[in-house]
């Protein structure tokens, strides 16, 4: 399972923005030609489909609504390419550690994911575009930096990963009670007007 560290990686990376991952890993195949990155990943034509992708996704991701309407869409492209990037880095391994490195790459970009779109429908409750592109530029530095990173340090990449997917969770947890907070006074101001 010397994979696993790369596949959790790429899997959070992948709930983020999972074209860029592809990029990433495939350009870094055929940049230096890494034993532990699949040729599939850096075919043209996949990288082809993948910038296109990318490309989409870049700008869709900077307008407000549009990119948590993106997020929405993406709730089954994210965890499942997750899922079959962690599949394809774990390689020639049996099937056992292929359904492991599956489950650690689709279940990670679930997490990253759910975090992804729930910071944005945060974001959105101002819907000036500041925020949503200050937010995608970042997402997207932190998933270059963290994949690139990790095709040469991917257990350092992992833990770093870890830091970031444990820090949006609690985030979204703290942004999740707010939001409890608000509703439960903005029925407790009704219910008093209609009273």
């Amino acid at each position: 399972m010397d994979s696993l560290p790369l596949v959790f990686s790429s899997g959070w990376a992948s709930g983020v923005n999972t074209y860029l991952v592809v990029l990433v890993l495939g350009i870094g195949d055929r940049v230096s030609d890494s034993p532990q990155i699949p040729d599939a990943l850096g075919r043209w034509d996949v990288l082809g489909v993948a910038f296109f992708l990318y490309a989409f996704e870049f700008v869709a991701d900077k307008i407000p609504y549009v990119d948590s309407t993106w997020d929405v869409v993406s709730t089954a492209i994210r965890p499942t390419a997750g899922a079959v990037i962690g599949v394809l880095l774990a390689g020639d391994a049996d099937t056992l550690q292929q359904a492991v490195a599956g489950s650690v790459g689709g279940g990670t970009a679930l997490a990253s994911h759910l975090v992804k779109a729930g910071g944005r429908l945060a974001i959105n409750s101002s819907p000036e575009p500041v925020t949503n592109i200050t937010a995608s530029v970042l997402e997207d530095v932190a998933v270059l930096g963290v994949v690139w990173f990790a095709i040469d340090h991917p257990r350092a990449a992992a833990a770093v990963a870890g830091v970031l997917l444990a820090l949006g969770l609690l985030m979204l947890w703290f942004v999740a009670k707010l939001v409890r907070r608000g509703w439960r006074r903005w029925q407790a101001r009704r219910s008093r007007v209609t009273h």
